[in-house]
């Protein structure tokens, strides 16, 4: 697997195509960061970092809208890849749906929003766009 962090976010979009409840994904720190940052903003209900013997996973309670039952993360999407890495300084921070979406960087003061980064005035590598 040459880029975790696609094969993450594919399996996530995925449990949520398919209706899934948990989705379970091999564990990174980077992972583990992206996905608090979905738990704390309301993308997800919750994840666990369960102990295996090979390796670690994180186990992600997926969310839905109540009444509807649509998902939660409209839009999952990858943005910088090893193959063509995308930065942005703080002057050139990203605005996802003017505000709405949140962009998840990789900054020196560890994985963060685009808010937080903004507020920190930081930049960074824009990991991914969430809406």
């Amino acid at each position: 697997m040459t880029d975790p962090i696609a094969d993450y976010l594919t399996r996530v979009r995925n449990a949520y195509l398919a209706g899934k409840k948990v989705v379970e994904i091999p564990s990174s720190k980077m992972k583990e960061s992206i996905t608090k940052i979905l738990c704390e903003k309301g993308y997800i209900l919750s994840y666990k970092v369960v102990e295996g013997e090979p390796f670690n996973t994180i186990k992600i309670a997926l969310k839905y809208h109540p009444a509807t039952k649509t998902p939660a993360i409209k839009k999952i999407e990858r943005i910088s890849r090893p193959g063509l890495r995308t930065y942005a300084d703080v002057d050139n921070l990203p605005r996802v749906l003017n505000g709405l979406g949140i962009a998840i960087l990789s900054t020196s003061k560890g994985v963060i929003t685009d808010k937080e980064a903004k507020e920190l005035n930081v930049g960074g590598e824009v990991l991914c766009y969430v809406y």
